[in-house]
Protein backbone atom coordinates (compact mmCIF):
# COMPACT_ATOMS: atom_id res chain seq x y z
CA UNK A 1 0.00 0.00 0.00
CA UNK A 2 2.65 2.63 -1.38
CA UNK A 3 2.08 6.36 -0.83
CA UNK A 4 2.80 8.95 -3.85
CA UNK A 5 3.14 12.45 -3.21
CA UNK A 6 1.11 14.47 -5.64
CA UNK A 7 2.76 16.80 -8.33
CA UNK A 8 0.97 19.56 -6.51
CA UNK A 9 2.46 18.73 -3.22
CA UNK A 10 5.99 17.59 -4.37
CA UNK A 11 6.19 21.55 -6.54
CA UNK A 12 4.97 23.16 -3.44
CA UNK A 13 7.84 21.36 -1.45
CA UNK A 14 10.42 22.57 -3.77
CA UNK A 15 9.33 25.74 -3.99
CA UNK A 16 9.85 26.59 -0.26
CA UNK A 17 13.01 24.32 -0.18
CA UNK A 18 14.27 26.06 -3.25
CA UNK A 19 17.27 23.72 -3.79
CA UNK A 20 18.81 21.91 -7.05
CA UNK A 21 17.72 18.07 -4.77
CA UNK A 22 14.23 19.49 -4.36
CA UNK A 23 13.75 20.38 -8.09
CA UNK A 24 14.70 17.11 -8.85
CA UNK A 25 12.47 15.29 -7.08
CA UNK A 26 9.56 17.80 -7.57
CA UNK A 27 10.26 16.33 -10.97
CA UNK A 28 10.80 12.56 -10.57
CA UNK A 29 7.64 10.91 -10.64
CA UNK A 30 8.67 8.25 -8.75
CA UNK A 31 10.54 10.31 -5.97
CA UNK A 32 7.81 10.83 -3.60
CA UNK A 33 7.36 7.14 -1.53
CA UNK A 34 6.59 7.93 1.63
CA UNK A 35 7.01 5.93 5.08
CA UNK A 36 3.63 3.83 5.68
CA UNK A 37 2.37 1.42 8.20
CA UNK A 38 0.79 -1.82 7.38
CA UNK A 39 -2.23 -0.91 9.09
CA UNK A 40 -3.70 -4.21 8.95
CA UNK A 41 -0.97 -5.74 11.25
CA UNK A 42 -0.05 -2.54 12.91
CA UNK A 43 3.33 -2.92 12.56
CA UNK A 44 4.70 0.81 11.41
CA UNK A 45 7.54 1.33 8.81
CA UNK A 46 8.87 3.99 6.88
CA UNK A 47 9.87 3.54 3.45
CA UNK A 48 13.83 3.73 2.21
CA UNK A 49 12.83 6.91 0.55
CA UNK A 50 14.38 9.91 2.68
CA UNK A 51 12.23 12.06 1.29
CA UNK A 52 12.49 15.51 3.73
CA UNK A 53 9.50 17.50 4.03
CA UNK A 54 11.16 19.10 7.45
CA UNK A 55 11.37 22.27 5.51
CA UNK A 56 7.55 22.41 4.59
CA UNK A 57 6.03 25.69 6.16
CA UNK A 58 2.05 25.66 6.18
CA UNK A 59 0.58 28.98 5.01
CA UNK A 60 -0.12 31.09 7.97
CA UNK A 61 -3.92 31.09 9.69
CA UNK A 62 -5.99 33.85 8.43
CA UNK A 63 -6.20 37.65 9.96
CA UNK A 64 -9.74 36.49 11.78
CA UNK A 65 -10.73 36.24 15.59
CA UNK A 66 -7.70 34.63 15.94
CA UNK A 67 -5.22 36.96 15.10
CA UNK A 68 -5.69 38.55 18.79
CA UNK A 69 -3.86 35.48 20.31
CA UNK A 70 -1.36 36.50 22.68
CA UNK A 71 0.03 32.90 24.06
CA UNK A 72 3.18 33.14 26.50
CA UNK A 73 5.43 30.86 28.46
CA UNK A 74 4.62 30.03 32.40
CA UNK A 75 5.72 28.25 35.39
CA UNK A 76 8.90 27.71 32.53
CA UNK A 77 6.66 25.90 29.89
CA UNK A 78 8.30 25.87 26.43
CA UNK A 79 7.06 27.25 23.56
CA UNK A 80 7.11 25.09 20.57
CA UNK A 81 7.22 26.31 16.75
CA UNK A 82 4.91 24.99 14.75
CA UNK A 83 5.20 24.47 10.73
CA UNK A 84 3.26 27.73 10.40
CA UNK A 85 4.82 29.81 12.42
CA UNK A 86 2.70 29.31 15.11
CA UNK A 87 3.37 29.12 19.04
CA UNK A 88 1.90 26.27 21.26
CA UNK A 89 2.82 25.63 24.69
CA UNK A 90 4.29 22.11 25.15
CA UNK A 91 2.91 20.92 28.27
CA UNK A 92 -0.96 21.29 28.77
CA UNK A 93 -3.78 19.95 30.71
CA UNK A 94 -5.90 16.64 29.20
CA UNK A 95 -9.82 17.58 29.81
CA UNK A 96 -11.22 14.30 29.17
CA UNK A 97 -13.05 12.33 32.34
CA UNK A 98 -13.61 9.17 31.36
CA UNK A 99 -15.05 7.64 34.53
CA UNK A 100 -17.47 10.36 33.95
CA UNK A 101 -18.50 9.73 30.18
CA UNK A 102 -21.58 7.23 30.91
CA UNK A 103 -23.43 9.23 33.74
CA UNK A 104 -24.56 12.89 34.29
CA UNK A 105 -23.43 15.11 32.20
CA UNK A 106 -24.15 17.66 34.54
CA UNK A 107 -21.38 16.27 37.17
CA UNK A 108 -19.10 15.75 34.00
CA UNK A 109 -19.04 19.36 32.86
CA UNK A 110 -19.09 21.12 36.28
CA UNK A 111 -15.89 18.55 36.93
CA UNK A 112 -14.47 19.63 33.47
CA UNK A 113 -14.99 23.44 34.74
CA UNK A 114 -13.70 23.14 38.10
CA UNK A 115 -10.45 21.04 37.01
CA UNK A 116 -9.85 23.76 33.92
CA UNK A 117 -9.83 26.33 36.03
CA UNK A 118 -7.35 25.43 38.68
CA UNK A 119 -5.14 24.58 35.90
CA UNK A 120 -5.60 27.92 34.73
CA UNK A 121 -5.03 29.35 38.23
CA UNK A 122 -1.56 26.81 38.18
CA UNK A 123 0.13 28.60 34.91
CA UNK A 124 -1.23 25.63 32.23
CA UNK A 125 -2.05 27.65 29.11
CA UNK A 126 -2.60 24.47 27.51
CA UNK A 127 -6.36 22.85 27.85
CA UNK A 128 -6.97 19.97 25.02
CA UNK A 129 -10.53 19.06 25.10
CA UNK A 130 -13.16 17.55 22.41
CA UNK A 131 -16.49 16.95 21.28
CA UNK A 132 -16.15 13.87 22.25
CA UNK A 133 -15.63 14.23 25.69
CA UNK A 134 -18.98 15.79 25.86
CA UNK A 135 -17.60 18.62 27.93
CA UNK A 136 -17.05 21.54 25.83
CA UNK A 137 -19.09 23.73 27.99
CA UNK A 138 -18.09 22.97 31.35
CA UNK A 139 -14.41 23.87 29.84
CA UNK A 140 -15.16 26.87 28.76
CA UNK A 141 -17.15 27.98 31.94
CA UNK A 142 -13.46 26.99 33.48
CA UNK A 143 -12.08 29.68 31.32
CA UNK A 144 -14.58 32.27 32.78
CA UNK A 145 -13.86 31.34 36.68
CA UNK A 146 -10.27 31.27 35.85
CA UNK A 147 -10.05 35.13 34.61
CA UNK A 148 -7.39 34.56 32.23
CA UNK A 149 -7.32 36.33 29.25
CA UNK A 150 -8.85 33.74 26.26
CA UNK A 151 -6.20 35.25 24.01
CA UNK A 152 -3.24 33.70 26.60
CA UNK A 153 -4.72 30.47 26.72
CA UNK A 154 -3.85 27.75 23.79
CA UNK A 155 -7.49 26.03 23.31
CA UNK A 156 -7.88 22.85 21.54
CA UNK A 157 -11.23 20.55 20.14
CA UNK A 158 -11.41 18.04 18.29
CA UNK A 159 -14.40 17.08 15.42
CA UNK A 160 -16.06 13.54 16.46
CA UNK A 161 -16.50 11.62 12.98
CA UNK A 162 -20.40 12.05 13.28
CA UNK A 163 -19.35 16.21 12.70
CA UNK A 164 -17.26 15.14 9.50
CA UNK A 165 -20.34 15.54 7.18
CA UNK A 166 -20.29 19.46 7.78
CA UNK A 167 -17.04 20.58 10.08
CA UNK A 168 -17.59 24.09 9.30
CA UNK A 169 -20.96 24.38 10.77
CA UNK A 170 -19.93 22.15 13.66
CA UNK A 171 -17.00 24.27 14.38
CA UNK A 172 -19.49 27.44 15.03
CA UNK A 173 -21.54 24.73 17.22
CA UNK A 174 -18.13 24.54 18.74
CA UNK A 175 -16.88 27.66 19.49
CA UNK A 176 -20.66 27.88 21.06
CA UNK A 177 -19.81 25.81 23.33
CA UNK A 178 -16.89 26.52 24.35
CA UNK A 179 -17.83 30.33 24.86
CA UNK A 180 -15.26 31.65 22.37
CA UNK A 181 -14.49 33.29 18.84
CA UNK A 182 -11.75 31.35 17.70
CA UNK A 183 -9.30 27.71 18.40
CA UNK A 184 -6.30 27.51 18.70
CA UNK A 185 -5.88 23.98 17.70
CA UNK A 186 -8.95 21.85 15.94
CA UNK A 187 -8.31 17.89 15.12
CA UNK A 188 -10.46 15.21 13.22
CA UNK A 189 -10.84 12.94 16.10
CA UNK A 190 -10.52 9.74 14.72
CA UNK A 191 -10.30 8.71 11.20
CA UNK A 192 -13.21 7.12 10.93
CA UNK A 193 -15.77 6.66 7.97
CA UNK A 194 -15.54 6.71 4.20
CA UNK A 195 -12.56 9.02 2.84
CA UNK A 196 -14.47 10.76 0.76
CA UNK A 197 -15.91 12.12 3.61
CA UNK A 198 -12.98 12.68 5.73
CA UNK A 199 -11.07 14.69 2.72
CA UNK A 200 -14.45 16.99 3.09
CA UNK A 201 -14.15 17.42 6.46
CA UNK A 202 -10.22 18.72 6.23
CA UNK A 203 -11.32 21.12 3.89
CA UNK A 204 -13.83 22.57 6.03
CA UNK A 205 -10.68 22.90 8.29
CA UNK A 206 -8.97 24.73 5.66
CA UNK A 207 -11.50 27.17 5.14
CA UNK A 208 -11.88 27.98 8.56
CA UNK A 209 -8.30 28.39 8.83
CA UNK A 210 -7.66 30.80 6.18
CA UNK A 211 -10.84 32.24 7.70
CA UNK A 212 -8.67 32.73 11.07
CA UNK A 213 -10.96 30.86 13.35
CA UNK A 214 -8.85 28.48 13.78
CA UNK A 215 -4.85 28.96 14.45
CA UNK A 216 -3.25 25.39 13.49
CA UNK A 217 -4.91 21.74 12.33
CA UNK A 218 -4.51 18.62 13.18
CA UNK A 219 -4.65 14.58 12.84
CA UNK A 220 -5.67 12.44 16.14
CA UNK A 221 -5.01 8.82 15.81
CA UNK A 222 -4.55 8.60 11.67
CA UNK A 223 -1.52 6.76 12.37
CA UNK A 224 -4.02 3.69 12.94
CA UNK A 225 -5.46 4.38 9.29
CA UNK A 226 -2.71 5.35 7.07
CA UNK A 227 -5.33 5.50 3.78
CA UNK A 228 -6.96 8.30 5.83
CA UNK A 229 -3.98 9.73 6.80
CA UNK A 230 -2.22 10.04 3.05
CA UNK A 231 -5.54 11.60 2.06
CA UNK A 232 -5.41 14.52 4.38
CA UNK A 233 -1.17 14.99 2.99
CA UNK A 234 -2.81 15.29 -0.37
CA UNK A 235 -4.86 18.23 0.78
CA UNK A 236 -3.67 22.13 0.45
CA UNK A 237 -2.51 22.40 3.92
CA UNK A 238 -0.14 19.61 5.81
CA UNK A 239 -1.02 19.39 9.25
CA UNK A 240 0.64 21.13 12.32
CA UNK A 241 0.23 18.40 14.74
CA UNK A 242 -0.37 14.93 14.76
CA UNK A 243 -2.02 13.38 18.25
CA UNK A 244 -0.86 10.00 18.99
CA UNK A 245 -0.97 6.99 22.06
CA UNK A 246 2.61 7.73 23.30
CA UNK A 247 4.24 6.91 26.51
CA UNK A 248 8.03 4.95 27.90
CA UNK A 249 6.38 1.68 26.96
CA UNK A 250 4.68 2.67 23.20
CA UNK A 251 7.48 5.10 22.22
CA UNK A 252 6.27 5.23 18.73
CA UNK A 253 9.34 5.75 17.06
CA UNK A 254 8.15 5.05 13.12
CA UNK A 255 4.88 7.22 13.65
CA UNK A 256 7.81 10.14 14.66
CA UNK A 257 9.70 9.63 12.12
CA UNK A 258 6.50 9.99 9.59
CA UNK A 259 5.71 13.05 11.92
CA UNK A 260 8.66 14.60 10.94
CA UNK A 261 8.86 13.57 7.63
CA UNK A 262 5.94 16.18 7.20
CA UNK A 263 7.32 18.98 10.00
CA UNK A 264 4.09 17.95 12.17
CA UNK A 265 5.05 18.37 16.22
CA UNK A 266 3.87 15.06 18.11
CA UNK A 267 1.88 15.51 20.77
CA UNK A 268 0.95 12.30 23.36
CA UNK A 269 -2.57 11.49 24.92
CA UNK A 270 -1.73 8.96 27.36
CA UNK A 271 1.49 10.09 28.15
CA UNK A 272 1.45 8.79 31.52
CA UNK A 273 0.21 5.06 30.13
CA UNK A 274 -2.99 5.15 31.76
CA UNK A 275 -1.68 5.20 35.11
CA UNK A 276 -0.95 1.64 34.43
CA UNK A 277 0.64 0.19 37.47
CA UNK A 278 3.22 -2.08 35.49
CA UNK A 279 4.83 1.98 33.97
CA UNK A 280 4.27 3.61 37.10
CA UNK A 281 6.14 1.02 39.41
CA UNK A 282 8.80 0.48 36.86
CA UNK A 283 12.23 -0.07 38.44
CA UNK A 284 13.62 2.02 36.02
CA UNK A 285 11.34 4.92 36.10
CA UNK A 286 11.10 4.45 40.46
CA UNK A 287 15.18 4.66 40.31
CA UNK A 288 15.57 7.54 37.87
CA UNK A 289 12.54 8.99 39.78
CA UNK A 290 14.43 8.89 43.67
CA UNK A 291 17.47 10.02 41.86
CA UNK A 292 16.26 14.02 41.04
CA UNK A 293 13.53 13.59 44.36
CA UNK A 294 10.81 13.77 41.57
CA UNK A 295 7.84 11.58 41.49
CA UNK A 296 7.48 8.67 38.54
CA UNK A 297 4.79 10.81 37.13
CA UNK A 298 7.11 14.20 37.07
CA UNK A 299 9.89 11.65 35.32
CA UNK A 300 8.00 10.70 32.65
CA UNK A 301 6.66 13.94 31.77
CA UNK A 302 9.85 15.14 31.64
CA UNK A 303 10.62 12.66 29.92
CA UNK A 304 8.62 13.53 27.30
CA UNK A 305 9.88 17.62 27.17
CA UNK A 306 13.08 16.36 26.47
CA UNK A 307 12.14 14.11 23.69
CA UNK A 308 10.38 17.38 22.07
CA UNK A 309 7.43 15.94 22.73
CA UNK A 310 4.04 17.79 23.47
CA UNK A 311 1.93 15.99 26.43
CA UNK A 312 -1.40 16.17 27.72
CA UNK A 313 -1.81 14.81 31.12
CA UNK A 314 -5.66 14.75 31.78
CA UNK A 315 -6.44 15.11 35.86
CA UNK A 316 -8.88 16.46 38.32
CA UNK A 317 -7.53 16.26 41.25
CA UNK A 318 -5.37 19.87 41.71
CA UNK A 319 -2.50 18.47 43.83
CA UNK A 320 -1.70 16.00 40.58
CA UNK A 321 -2.20 19.16 38.39
CA UNK A 322 0.52 21.27 40.18
CA UNK A 323 2.85 18.12 40.36
CA UNK A 324 2.45 17.44 36.25
CA UNK A 325 3.59 21.43 35.84
CA UNK A 326 6.10 21.18 38.36
CA UNK A 327 8.86 19.78 35.94
CA UNK A 328 11.10 22.45 34.56
CA UNK A 329 13.38 22.52 37.64
CA UNK A 330 15.02 19.06 36.93
CA UNK A 331 16.53 17.49 33.95
CA UNK A 332 17.05 13.88 32.73
CA UNK A 333 20.63 12.96 31.98
CA UNK A 334 21.54 11.11 28.69
CA UNK A 335 21.92 7.95 30.78
CA UNK A 336 18.83 8.45 32.36
CA UNK A 337 17.19 9.45 28.81
CA UNK A 338 18.70 6.22 27.04
CA UNK A 339 17.44 4.17 29.78
CA UNK A 340 13.86 5.20 29.66
CA UNK A 341 13.97 4.80 25.94
CA UNK A 342 15.22 1.22 26.22
CA UNK A 343 11.83 0.43 28.07
CA UNK A 344 10.06 0.83 24.29
CA UNK A 345 7.37 -2.14 23.75
CA UNK A 346 6.93 -1.10 20.35
CA UNK A 347 3.57 -1.41 18.93
CA UNK A 348 2.74 -4.23 21.67
CA UNK A 349 3.12 -1.17 24.24
CA UNK A 350 0.12 0.34 23.15
CA UNK A 351 -3.36 0.31 25.46
CA UNK A 352 -5.45 1.39 21.95
CA UNK A 353 -4.57 0.51 18.91
CA UNK A 354 -7.96 0.18 16.88
CA UNK A 355 -8.09 -0.66 13.34
CA UNK A 356 -10.94 1.97 12.15
CA UNK A 357 -11.38 0.00 8.37
CA UNK A 358 -12.70 -2.88 10.98
CA UNK A 359 -14.10 -1.18 13.86
CA UNK A 360 -14.63 2.85 12.83
CA UNK A 361 -18.51 2.49 12.80
CA UNK A 362 -18.65 2.59 16.71
CA UNK A 363 -16.96 6.15 15.96
CA UNK A 364 -19.65 7.54 13.77
CA UNK A 365 -22.76 8.25 15.85
CA UNK A 366 -23.27 11.63 17.57
CA UNK A 367 -21.86 12.14 20.54
CA UNK A 368 -24.22 12.88 24.11
CA UNK A 369 -25.22 17.03 24.61
CA UNK A 370 -25.45 18.57 28.19
CA UNK A 371 -28.20 20.94 27.43
CA UNK A 372 -27.94 22.06 31.41
CA UNK A 373 -26.90 25.34 33.08
CA UNK A 374 -24.30 26.34 35.77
Amino acid sequence: MKKMISRRNFMKVCAIAGSATATTACNASAAGQFGIFDWLRRKPSVSADTTDFSKYQAEAPGEGAASISNIVSLANVPLLTLNNGVQMPQLGLGTQIQSLERGDLGVLNRTSREASATALDLDYRHLDDAHGYLNERGVGQGIVDSGVPREEIWLTSKFWPSDFENVYQALDEMLNHLGVEYLDLVYLHHPAGDIETIISAWQGLEQAYREGKVRALGISNFDNRMEAFNAIMEQEIHPQIMQIECHPFAQRQETRKLAKQYNMQVECWYPLGHADPKLLNHETLTTIAAAHNKSVVQTILRWHIQEGLSAIPGSTNPDHIRENIDIFDFELTDTEMEQIRAMDQGESGRYFNLNYDLMGRAFVNPVREWDGEF
